[in-house]
C-alpha cells in the first residue's frame, strides 16, 4: 500500500478574499522531509526511463501527465533518456502524489492591556485546486482556509486573540525499478506540512526536494528547504 493512501481528493470549503491569492505560496521557503533508499541505482550510461503512475487509475489522467513531467525533467537532468514508451524503457519510475484533508490549528496571542489592540493582519492564501485521492473516488474543488491569522482582530477588552487556521500534509512517492528483472533500485518519499493544499504549487516543490542531491545517502532523512525563486536550496539533517 502506498504511503499516500490516506490522502483524498476531496476539498474543504471556506471563503477567502481573492486579494490573498498565492501570497503564502510565494512568500516563504517550502520545506520538505525527504527519505531515500537505494540499491545499485546505475549511473546514467544510456539507460532510458518512463514515468508511470503507482495508482493504475491515473494512467490516462492529464493531471498526472502534467506532474509526471516534473519528474521526467529531473531524470533527464541526471542524464537518463526518456523512452518512447514504458514497454521499451530500461527503468520504470513509479510516481504517486497527494494531499490530505487538513487539520485545524489554533493560534492564541495574549492581549495588550485594558485597551486591547488591533492585531493579526491578512495571512497567506491556502489555494484553490484539485486534490488527489488514491484508491479511487470522487474529485473535488474548493476554496481553502489556508492562512495564518487573517483579518483584523483584538479591539477593546484586552483578552487573548484566538485564531484558527488549517494545515495540510502533502507528499510524493518515487520508486525506480529495473525492467529487465523487476528489481527495485530506488525508493523515495518527500512530505511537507503547509497551509496550502494546491497541488499545482506543492508537487513541483516536492519533486525538486526529492531530486536535490539525488540519489542521496540510503536510509537518510533530510529536511530540504526550497527557497523562493533565485535563492539557494538549503538542506539539514
Amino acid at each position: 500500500m502506498s504511503f499516500l493512501s490516506k490522502y483524498s481528493r476531496t476539498a474543504k470549503l471556506a471563503t477567502v478574499p481573492l486579494l490573498l491569492l498565492g501570497v503564502a505560496a510565494c512568500a516563504s521557503p517550502f520545506r520538505a522531509d525527504v527519505s531515500r533508499f537505494q540499491a545499485q541505482l546505475p549511473a546514467p550510461q544510456g539507460q532510458t526511463f518512463a514515468v508511470v503512475p503507482e495508482d493504475p487509475q491515473l494512467a490516462n489522467s492529464l493531471e498526472f501527465a502534467t506532474y509526471s513531467n516534473w519528474v521526467a525533467q529531473e531524470m533527464q537532468q541526471l542524464g537518463y533518456a526518456p523512452a518512447p514508451s514504458a514497454d521499451s524503457a530500461t527503468l520504470l519510475v513509479r510516481f504517486d502524489y497527494g494531499v490530505d484533508n487538513g487539520r485545524e490549528r489554533i493560534r492564541t496571542t495574549p492581549g495588550l492591556g485594558p485597551w486591547g489592540a488591533w492585531g493579526g493582519g491578512f495571512g497567506g492564501y491556502g489555494g484553490y485546486g484539485r486534490f488527489s485521492r488514491f484508491g479511487g473516488g470522487p474529485w473535488g474543488y474548493g476554496w481553502n482556509p489556508g492562512f495564518f491569522g487573517g483579518g483584523w482582530g483584538g479591539g477593546w477588552g484586552g483578552g487573548p486573540d484566538v485564531r484558527s487556521y488549517t494545515v495540510f500534509t502533502s507528499g510524493i512517492d518515487v520508486k525506480i525499478d529495473r525492467v529487465a528483472d523487476g528489481q527495485r533500485l530506488f525508493e523515495g518519499k518527500a512530505q511537507a506540512v503547509s497551509t496550502s493544499n494546491r497541488l499545482q504549487y506543492l508537487v513541483p516543490n516536492l519533486v525538486e526536494a526529492m531530486f536535490t542531491d539525488f540519489p542521496g545517502n540510503s536510509g537518510e532523512t533530510l529536511r530540504i528547504s526550497i527557497a523562493p525563486e533565485n535563492q539557494p536550496v538549503q538542506r539539514s539533517r
